[in-house]
């Protein structure tokens, strides 16, 4: 019914009592185009590349959290907070990941009209990065010293990066049409989703691969501060067979630490680390890639490249 009620405005229609804007000079508004990029030439421009990178990157890591976070959540604070961090309150922060995906793609979208669309993804990932790298130092934390305030910090972290997450799918349109002219951006927006199909792979790929290696890594530390005896009682098996071990998924950390030297803390709440970490120098260099966009050259420009085009346009 909404599709079907859409009308072309009249020409020269305009709202009533509104003035278009003067043409803004400032550094947000620098790259908003008034010239057009056909969608075979888009492909042509480094611009395409680099606004590719910037979407494949920022999904990648938004995924990197979504993809573990129950899990991690659950790892990390369920030890130390039992009374609080349950099966209920994990499935309640799924529902909460939904909520602030859906409410970044209204904020950050409506933010970019105000700071411009490059700035917004300057946000996305210099602040994106920090919070990254803040989660390994909170999970620490929440080890060593266990309290709600880790928990609380962690929940809005992790709240604050599904915004941006959603912000990024919000915000990549007016991006293009910024860039590229809005005559062929609907084509243009589809090329460039296979960014989102390759994040859809990537994604799960590099956080299954590093939480492996991390698993493998706790494992052997801590089984190498474990008594070979209690070991062998403890599992059937000598210590020298924990590769074999693992791989069956006979060890784990919970029953490592059952023989594990009084004193020894869980290392459950590090398994995640080393994914933040790849995820931070992901959005590092998604911003180094944003950060080099510059508008689209005069060649580009559909009346320069098809001149049946542009006559058609007028």
């Amino acid at each position: 019914i909404a599709a079907f009620s859409f009308r072309v405005p009249a020409k020269d229609w305009k709202p009533d009592n509104w003035t278009p804007p003067a043409k803004d000079q400032s550094t947000k508004n620098r790259l908003i185009s008034d010239n057009h990029v056909h969608i075979d030439q888009a492909i042509k421009t480094p611009q395409f590349y680099q606004l590719w990178i910037v979407l494949c990157f920022n999904v990648t890591a938004g995924i990197g959290v979504i993809g573990v976070a129950k899990t991690m959540i659950t790892d990390i604070f369920s030890p130390s907070l039992p009374g609080i961090v349950d099966a209920s309150f994990a499935a309640t922060y799924v529902l909460m990941i939904s909520v602030f995906n859906m409410s970044g793609r209204f904020l950050w979208s409506t933010a970019s009209d105000y700071i411009g669309r490059k700035n917004t993804y300057h946000c996305f990932f210099l602040l994106g990065a920090l919070l990254y790298l803040s989660i390994p130092f909170i999970a620490t934390q929440a080890s060593v010293s266990p309290s709600v305030t880790a928990l609380v910090m962690f929940y809005a972290v992790t709240m604050i990066i599904f915004t941006m997450y959603g912000g990024g799918f919000a915000t990549i349109p007016a991006y293009l049409a910024d860039i590229f002219g809005t005559m062929h951006v609907g084509g243009i927006h589809g090329r460039l989703l296979t960014a989102w199909s390759t994040a859809g792979i990537l994604g799960p790929y590099v956080i299954t691969h590093l939480r492996e290696h991390s698993m493998n890594k706790v494992l052997h530390e801590l089984a190498a501060k474990v008594d070979p005896a209690a070991f062998l009682q403890k599992f059937g098996a000598s210590i020298d067979n924990l590769d074999e071990l693992i791989a069956a998924k006979t060890v784990s950390i919970s029953q490592l630490m059952e023989i594990a030297p009084a004193g020894t803390l869980d290392p459950t709440p590090s398994l995640y680390n080393s994914t933040m970490y790849a995820m931070a120098g992901l959005l590092l260099v998604a911003f180094l890639a944003n950060l080099s966009i510059r508008p689209v050259r005069e060649k580009h420009h559909v009346q320069n490249t098809h001149p049946e085009l542009a006559q058609e346009h007028k």
